[in-house]
């Protein structure tokens, strides 16, 4: 089990000591993209869902960012996994409880998912760097 989840370089940022950790800042950054792109089309539908896709497309992002500094915690790994398990159940309300929220048109939306499949990527990544790191 490795002692700290990233290692210390001579900056302000702490790389990740393994694979996991680089596949959890990826999977973050593509989420926290792709929902701040989409922002323009779910203005289209409603200023609320907008707002809630900046927030958070910011919030993965802003957490991709601060796992790579000293004030992380190992806590945290719980917190972005429960972060993106919100995340991918918050599509079923607004898109359908079934297999159809993956749809639009008769066709499988690819937005919805690379997002929601990168999320379930955080989530696991996220659960093993907790399980994998110690205090």
């Amino acid at each position: 089990m490795s002692k700290n989840n990233a290692i210390q370089s001579g900056g302000a940022i702490r790389w990740p000591d393994n694979l996991a950790g680089y596949v959890a800042i990826l999977m973050a950054l593509v989420t926290g993209l792709i929902h701040l792109v989409a922002t323009t089309r779910a203005i289209e539908m409603s200023v609320v869902l907008a707002v809630l896709f900046v927030l958070n497309g910011l919030g993965f992002l802003g957490g991709a960012a601060l796992y790579l500094t000293r004030f992380w915690r190992r806590q945290l790994f719980l917190v972005a996994a429960v972060y993106s398990v919100v995340t991918i159940l918050a599509l079923f309300p607004f898109r359908g409880w079934g297999i159809e929220a993956f749809y639009m048109n008769g066709a499988i939306n690819p937005i919805v998912t690379v997002t929601k499949v990168a999320e379930a990527f955080l989530v696991i990544a996220s659960v093993y760097l907790y399980s994998s790191t110690s205090n």
